[in-house]
């Protein structure tokens, strides 16, 4: 983690504290603990604001109910998630906090006949997080990932020599 200032701060400490229990409220598939992370109506701090979410892939979806509704889908369809974040960088300004991390996504599709896992697949994201001071605590504004896409020797091998 790190923020501008150098010397990370109790609000830095606080986001990324949130941030964490975003991502590991996705791994354990708890809707209800990820739905209270998210900015609502009675949120104070909230009143200007709409919740916007950009999963991978996906179109811009736009408020509350829509990126909520996106995660129940998501939980629903995914037997298995686990993120390791790495490149974890933190800004706060005023009551407005950006988090960018890279997440590094393990996940598995529903179990085949016989077997208790599906094929687990890796995946490179790359994320912004924006959190909002609320008087309940910092709250996810908005949270958009997109594909890193890798190289690959193929890549490689189709630039001319130096």
């Amino acid at each position: 983690m790190s923020e501008d200032s150098g010397a990370p701060s109790e609000d830095s400490e606080l986001v990324d504290r949130a941030n964490t229990a975003f991502y590991e409220a996705m791994e354990r598939g708890d809707l209800e603990a990820l739905s209270a992370l998210w900015l609502g109506e009675g949120d104070d701090g909230a009143e200007d604001v709409t919740p916007s979410c950009v999963h991978p892939g996906w179109p811009v979806l736009t408020g509350r109910g829509e990126v909520l509704r996106s995660y129940a889908l998501i939980m629903a369809n995914t037997e298995y998630i686990q993120f390791f974040l790495t490149d974890v960088a933190i800004a706060v300004a005023g009551p407005t906090a950006l988090v960018t991390c890279t997440e590094n996504i393990l996940s598995g599709a529903p179990a085949e006949e016989g077997s208790d896992l599906g094929p687990l697949v890796g995946q490179l994201v790359v994320a912004t997080n924006v959190f909002r001071r609320t008087d309940g605590g910092w709250k996810l504004w908005s949270h958009h990932a997109s594909p890193v896409l890798a190289e690959t020797d193929q890549d490689e091998s189709d630039e001319p020599p130096a």
